[in-house]
């Protein structure tokens, strides 16, 4: 079972403060340990939302938001791409995990939607679509 691993945003990692070095050493252990035992396929920290856009549909509209965002309980500071046997190994990992942040924080973990789970709506055509994908992205 795949998960993304999101390490929820702060007021502090809004301002753009950097973690201090100890952090990063911790951090970097932890994800060796992720990486010894298989399950980390990626991650990466975010920057702040000032530098981020979104994009919002509305019909055939396209209008671009530039950041900051205003809820910063609502957004991401950080994501890993874990390879779990299930929710109840996720948990365990991150519970193992140094706080990401000075203060309080919070991770979300959440299940990949993989292919199948469309299998009643998927065409023939859209599968082909979507092995082409699939078999660049494994080269």
């Amino acid at each position: 079972m795949r998960v993304i691993v999101f390490v929820k945003a702060t007021a502090d990692s809004e301002a753009g403060a950097m973690p201090s070095p100890e952090m990063l050493e911790a951090m970097g252990h932890f994800n060796e340990e992720l990486i010894k035992a298989g399950i980390m396929q990626s991650g990466d920290g975010l920057r702040p939302s000032s530098y981020g856009k979104r994009v919002a549909f509305s019909g055939t509209q396209r209008s671009v938001i530039d950041g900051p965002f205003a809820e910063t309980k609502e957004l991401v500071a950080g994501f890993w791409v874990w390879n779990v046997k299930d929710m109840d190994e996720a948990i365990a990992w991150v519970k193992r995990c140094p706080n990401p942040m000075p203060t309080d924080s919070e991770i979300e973990i959440r299940p990949i939607m993989e292919l199948d789970a469309f299998d009643e709506v998927m065409t023939p055509d859209a599968q082909a679509v979507h092995d082409r994908n699939r078999d660049h992205f494994a080269r």
